[in-house]
């Protein structure tokens, strides 16, 4: 008996699932998992070839070889059989061709518009294909088709994968396309995830965490649904709820490092600096390599007054992410701290190369740059920081020491006077020398610095 002999019901007992099966969230078009159906017909089609009906069969069996070749024949008896171009675009893109497989589907929406799957399937390979706007349009037609089979989620994918494809171009379009999929589909957590994504994306967290809630309600063990609530929490500083979504994910999922790494960072915000650091330890254990964790955990450690510990982790830091800034900014400072004035320098130089809008990196480059006795290089920092930040009674002194140093009087008689103009008290010790040394360079108005007893 020849396929269009057969009613619809015996063929969706003998077919294959419907197409258009999504994947993840970050690439859900990028390789679509598109399986052969057996097209339905509601009115019998005397005309189809008798090639396809074998095709088909074929196909069923992996055959792709013995189908092209049947599919070709079919298409040369009959150029607009609908059938055959969307069986031959199942083949196509099952042998990773998939340039022609988008032609045959193409060519199967010409033949016959009103077929779900085909309009599905042609959205969805050239979403892949990186044209969003030729996928959205058919993904649309989608949408207002009929399945032939599993109506509801076959609809709720068109509508996921039309949301996909909207992100960018209109992305309030996206989120309404999201919901379409969610009421067709309400035992699925990816739209609500994928909803969530693009909502974080517009900083919209409250309505991003609802919809990341939505998905681990629905799957609890889900990495995403978890990841992308303890994320929205970060931004929202909610760290008892970040907390919480990341052990619940690390007790799914023990190796997860980055988790791990990530609940490190949010115990250090919540203040639980021992805690955080046992749990970057334990991600940096697991992942030498994660220059930023190190980063992290080195901070911590500077917190806790080791030093020592610090500064190693710092030093992976810069040696694993050369071009970060901040990496030597941390490490500039931990060894002027340490009093290694001229590494110091050196670090604190690369970081303000790096980014020249540093701010603070120019104060602790000023500091050792003048104990290193390199009065010029301070005065030039203090200068550049003077674009970000206001000057204060301590960049005051500085600059008072370094014209002092370079003999250049008048320019250290002002700039003490700066410093105890603006000090008023919160800096004894450098009131006492700033008084001392104006009356050496301006004796004559030494009555007026008189020091004052320490």
């Amino acid at each position: 008996m020849s396929i269009h002999r057969r009613s619809a019901a015996v063929l969706l007992s003998l077919a294959l699932t419907v197409v258009g099966t999504l994947v993840g969230v970050a690439a859900q078009e990028s390789k679509p998992t598109v399986r052969h159906h057996r097209v339905a017909e509601e009115v019998p089609d005397d005309s189809s070839s008798p090639e396809v009906d074998q095709a088909e069969t074929a196909m069923q069996h992996h055959d792709f070889t013995a189908a092209e070749s049947l599919l070709q024949k079919a298409i040369t008896a009959k150029p607009n059989d609908y059938r055959a171009w969307f069986d031959l675009g199942y083949v196509y893109n099952a042998t990773r061709r998939g340039t022609q497989a988008i032609d045959a589907y193409r060519k199967a929406v010409a033949a016959k518009p009103d077929v779900f799957e085909s309009n599905l399937n042609l959205g969805i390979l050239l979403a892949g294909q990186g044209d969003k706007v030729e996928a959205a349009k058919y993904l649309k037609a989608a949408t207002q088709l009929k399945p032939t089979a599993n109506p509801e989620e076959g609809l709720a994918r068109a509508w996921q994968s039309l949301g996909r494809v909207e992100e960018d171009s209109d992305p309030q379009q996206a989120l309404a396309a999201y919901s379409e999929a969610a009421k067709l589909n309400p035992k699925a957590a990816q739209p609500h995830l994928s909803a969530g994504i693009l909502l974080e994306k517009q900083n919209e967290l409250d309505a991003a965490a609802r919809e990341f809630q939505l998905a681990a309600e629905l799957d609890p063990k889900s990495p995403e649904a978890l990841a992308g609530l303890s994320n929205v929490s970060m931004k929202q500083k909610k760290y008892p709820e970040a907390e919480a979504a990341l052990r619940k994910l690390l007790a799914a999922d023990p190796q997860n490092n980055n988790a791990r790494v990530q609940l490190g960072r949010v115990l250090a915000a919540e203040g639980k600096s021992d805690e955080g650091a046992q749990e970057l330890q334990q991600g940096l254990r697991a992942d030498p390599g994660d220059p930023h964790a190190a980063l992290e955990l080195g901070t911590l450690y500077v917190q806790a007054g080791k030093d020592s510990e610090a500064e190693q982790q710092f030093r992976i830091a810069v040696q694993k992410m050369p071009q970060d800034a901040e990496a030597h900014y941390a490490l500039g400072s931990l060894l002027m701290h340490e009093k290694k004035y001229p590494e110091a320098q050196q670090e604190l130089l690369a970081a303000v190369k790096l980014k020249p809008d540093l701010a603070d990196a120019y104060g602790n480059l000023a500091v050792v740059a003048s104990e290193n006795k390199n009065y010029e290089l301070a005065l030039k920092a203090l200068d550049y920081r003077a674009k970000f930040l206001p000057e204060s009674s301590a960049s005051y002194f500085l600059r008072a020491t370094c014209f002092d140093n370079l003999k250049a009087v008048k320019q250290a008689v002002e700039y003490y006077q700066r410093f105890l103009a603006a000090d008023a008290g919160k800096l004894p010790d450098q009131e006492w020398q700033a008084r001392h040394r104006l009356m050496a360079l301006d004796p004559r108005h030494a009555e007026q610095y008189q020091i004052k007893k320490k």
